[in-house]
This record gives structure tokens, sequence and C-alpha cells, in this order.
């Protein structure tokens, strides 16, 4: 009778030890989703909005003129320099962003396209906004931007880096003066503005929704890292998407 016991507790040491190897293995299960033009625009773009915030707040609210010599007290020309130098690093990597979304996978397209005819994504789109409102018990896993996150990279962060692109070449028109080769942006913008004031707000309040955008977006990697059933930061470090529950 005993040699049964110990030979059923053998086999189910067996079975567990089987079950965990299972486990382990598709706890390593990983896809290759996104490229390193991706990745590295991710965190170069990223910079560059940080350094724009901050010079774009200060310009709009600018520090006391202080009495002196105008080039001892250059402080806020350096301020615009940096600001100038983080759009024009911005502008580019969003033409390049635009460039791999056609050269790179799959997952590179969804920052510009989304599939408008498909009720199955809005659904989905529904589905994550209740994972995001804490109303559902368990996400679904995916391997690119869920449908909720593709919804907002696109209507929100492209079209919206895209405005303050174009809005902030013709501002900086102003100051480089008739000729220069922002004056498209300028003769496109101005008439649908009225005035370089209301210009001037309009790329104020662009500036505020990215921010509010960029908050979002950190908390919400942060929380699908912790909460979700695939890996989210270290994907953008790496490029490969690891998988916590392959299989379910």
């Amino acid at each position: 009778m005993t040699a049964h016991v110990d030979k059923r507790s053998a086999d189910d040491e067996i079975a567990d030890l089987s079950t965990a190897k299972h486990h382990l293995q598709v706890r390593q299960t990983a896809i290759y989703v996104y490229e390193w033009p991706v990745r590295l625009w991710h965190w170069v773009n990223a910079a560059a909005i940080l350094v724009l915030a901050v010079t774009g707040y200060f310009i709009a609210s600018p520090l006391p003129s202080l009495p002196g010599e105008a080039s001892d007290q250059y402080l806020m020309g350096y301020i615009r320099f940096a600001h100038f130098t983080a759009g024009f690093v911005m502008a580019a990597g969003m033409v390049g962003r635009i460039y791999w979304a056609f050269a790179g996978n799959v997952h590179a397209r969804q920052m510009f396209v989304l599939p408008f005819w498909s009720g199955k994504f809005w659904r989905e789109v529904l589905i994550e906004a209740q994972w995001y409102a804490f109303l559902r018990d368990y996400p679904k896993k995916y391997v690119g931007h869920n449908p909720l996150a593709q919804l907002a990279m696109v209507t929100i962060y492209s079209v919206g880096s895209i405005f303050m692109i174009v809005t902030g070449m013709a501002l900086y028109a102003e100051g480089a003066g008739k000729g220069s080769m922002f004056d498209m942006a300028y003769d496109l913008v101005i008439p649908l503005t009225g005035n370089s004031q209301n210009l001037h707000t309009i790329h104020h309040l662009g500036m505020w929704a990215i921010i509010v955008f960029v908050m979002i977006h950190v908390y919400a990697a942060v929380r699908e890292d912790i909460m979700s059933r695939q890996s989210m930061i270290s994907t953008m470090v790496s490029g490969w998407r690891m998988f916590k529950d392959d299989g379910k």
C-alpha cells in the first residue's frame, strides 16, 4: 500500500515538473514587433517633445527682462534656439517615421492607419476602453498596438504632431522672413487662423494636448506592463513582445 502511494507521489511530481517546464517555456514566448528605426524614432521623439514642452512654456511665459548688454542676457535666445532645434528634430523624425510606415513591417503602419470599416476593430476598442476603465477583469492579447491605443495614436498623436509641425513652421516663418522656405506653411495656415495671435494660441493649446496625451500614454504603458498579458516598455527597448500566458 505504501509503495503504491509513493509511486503516485512520484508520478505527481513528474507531472508537476512537466507542467512547470511548460509554463516556463510559455513565459519565454516572444515575437519581434518593433524594428530598430521605430524604436530609435520613439525615444528621440520623446526627448524632442520634452524639450519642446519645456521651452515652449517659457516662450509663452517669458522670463523677466534684465538690464544690461543683450549678449549677456541671452537666456531666452538659447531657449528659443533649443525649441527650434527640437522642432526640426521632431519634423525630420516624422518624415522618417512616415517613410518607415511603408518600408517597415505591418506594426510600423499602425500609427497611421485605422481599419474604419471593421466592426471587429470598433468592438475591441470598446473592450479595451472597458479594460482601462476597470470594468473588465481580463484584457485581450495583442502583438502590436491594441485597438484603443491604435485609435489614440492615429487621431491624437499622429494628426496632432503633424498639426504642431505645420503651425510651428508657420510661426518660424514670421522670424525667418518673407521668401524663406517656410513661407508655404505660413501662407497655408494664416488664412485658416485669421491672424498671428490666433496661430500662437492654437499652437500653445496644441502643446498642452500633446502633453496630456503623453501623460496618458506613459500611465497606460506602465499599467499594461504590470497588469496586461504582454510586455510594453521593454518591447520599445528590445523590439520583442514577451507574452505572459501564451495559449490562453
